[in-house]
């Protein structure tokens, strides 16, 4: 089935989200929509889907137009959606969430499972899944749970399959199994639609691909163009795709992670007996699928939970115990995984902003009353330094991009004398002109003789920062090896082992 846009526009009341995009995606091909977060990707498919009505534009498959009220006719239409957060209920089987909004009933309105599961053995056979009709969801791994998304729009007879941000929750194996099982729907006659950020999949996978940015078609690129080009025509301009950085220069200073757990509401522990050390001077990443206690870690070295137990130490201080006013005193920056909730306050002037944890004392503050001329002074310079697009320092956090409220987060916490940086997934959903300037910060963080600990589940962003890299799984960490790990390692490494004949950081092999 062919499927054509033509000039589709959404609006959300002044941003325009898309803006006359013109796309054709062909039977037996996979066309990618290359662009960062924010770029109108995900809006452009959720109006495919029938989730958002166009304000402008039209939808047609095989030369047909089409109107879409809701997902129903969607899928009624043939176009199937695999999203980046699985639509799946846990508790039931892959039988009956594949059935699910599609029930078949046998006498007396009873569901027809038998033919929902032969419907799962059919599919799954025919592609190779090897996926169980009887299983519940809540006991798969997350790559045959997102097996289950495919036969699920399989399932309704789809002809157009969208793929949105598909590899966010993968391990590198089953990204790879994913692209295969992509070939495999291209070469029967299925046409596909990838969305993604991640030039390396894009290269590996896409048979066209067409560029967005800004809500606008910017340009459309053949597989064989290098992640230099493509990365170009995503921010508008060249972009320096590596970190250029030295050996590290390690320091008797650092950080020292003994025996951590940390226990939820429910006692169960989602940081598991947690030992590592960060000498300052050296980026200690820690991978893993995202999921995997690596949010609790870091919210615990910040001093936000309370139910732990172990030792932290840092240049030999005990920091378990301490409120985060403290701990932010004592010399931790953090940057958190989410910068919206956590790391800012929308409705506060970039000002504001750049002093939310420095705003108790001097300079800022004195006998009780805030010092505007040293907040102004403080922020006009770092607006400057660190290349924060805005109007003026008076504008709210909120109205700038993600990539300047990232920088705003940044230039607050490194604006400090630091003796530790904890920055978790700082590049989420930034433009990699954007990534560029923020590594290069964290990296001039590590020279300047800080200890580093960078949480990533993007293992382009782990290789391109560790020193050493510790695997995270279930709230324990697998092992910490050495930067230039293979990635195959890595992803088994993500499924909670660690390969025969892996080297540790510490210069021991695993024995075979």
């Amino acid at each position: 089935m062919k499927l054509e846009l033509r000039g589709i526009t959404k609006r959300f009341g002044d941003l325009i989200a898309n803006d006359s995009i013109d796309l054709t995606v062909e039977p037996g091909e996979i066309h990618c929509l290359l662009g960062e977060n924010g770029a109108g990707k995900s809006t452009l498919m959720n109006v495919l889907y029938g989730l958002y009505q166009p304000d402008g534009g039209e939808i047609l498959l095989d030369d047909r137009v089409q109107s879409f009220a809701g997902p129903g006719d969607a899928m009624a239409a043939g176009i199937g959606m695999v999203h980046q957060h699985f639509m799946l209920i846990p508790v039931f089987t892959v039988a009956e969430n594949v059935m699910l909004g599609h029930e078949q009933t046998r006498a007396l309105g009873v569901l027809d499972l038998p033919a929902a599961r032969a419907r799962v053995r059919e599919i799954s056979d025919r592609f190779g899944f090897h996926v169980d009709p009887d299983a519940l969801v809540e006991d798969l791994p997350v790559g045959v749970q997102q097996r289950v998304e495919i036969i699920k729009a399989l399932a309704r007879d789809a002809k157009v399959l969208v793929f949105d941000e598909p590899t966010a929750v993968l391990t590198p194996q089953e990204t790879d199994e994913l692209m295969s099982i992509m070939r495999q729907l291209r070469d029967a006659g299925t046409a596909i639609v990838f969305i993604t950020h991640k030039l390396r999949e894009v290269r590996e996978v896409a048979d066209r691909i067409t560029v967005v940015r800004l809500g606008k078609v910017v340009g459309e690129a053949s597989p064989a163009a290098t992640n230099a080009e493509l990365a170009s025509l995503m921010v508008g301009r060249s972009v320096e795709l590596t970190i250029v950085k030295d050996a590290p220069r390690v320091r008797d200073n650092g950080l020292q992670v003994a025996g951590l757990t940390v226990r939820d509401a429910r006692g169960a522990r989602v940081v598991d007996d947690v030992s590592f050390r960060v000498r300052g001077g050296e980026i200690l990443a820690i991978a893993g699928v995202q999921g995997n206690g690596q949010t609790e870690l870091t919210e615990t070295l910040l001093g936000m939970h309370r139910n732990v137990e172990g030792s932290v130490l840092l240049d030999g201080q005990e920091l378990l115990g301490s409120s985060i006013r403290e701990v932010l005193d004592s010399g931790v920056g953090f940057v958190p995984e989410d910068r919206t909730e956590d790391g800012l306050v929308a409705g506060f002037t970039i000002a504001e902003n750049l002093i939310l944890d420095r705003a108790q004392g001097r300079p800022f503050v004195r006998a009780g009353s805030l010092q505007l001329d040293a907040m102004v002074e403080f922020a006009t310079g770092k607006l400057g330094q660190f290349d924060i697009r805005a109007q003026s320092i008076t504008a709210p956090a909120g109205t700038l991009s993600g990539g300047n409220q990232q920088t705003v987060v940044l230039a607050r916490e490194l604006a400090r004398e630091l003796r530790l940086l904890v920055a978790s997934q700082p590049t989420r959903g930034l433009d990699v002109g954007s990534i560029e300037f923020v590594h290069s910060q964290i990296v001039a963080t590590r020279d300047g003789g800080a200890p580093v600990i960078v949480v990533s589940t993007e293992l382009d962003e782990v290789y391109a920062l560790a020193d050493r890299i510790a695997v995270m799984y279930r709230g324990g960490i697998v092992g910490i090896v050495p930067a230039s790990t293979p990635r195959e390692v890595l992803g088994i490494m993500m499924t909670g082992e660690l390969p025969e004949g892996t080297k540790l950081a510490d210069g021991t092999e695993l024995a075979a």
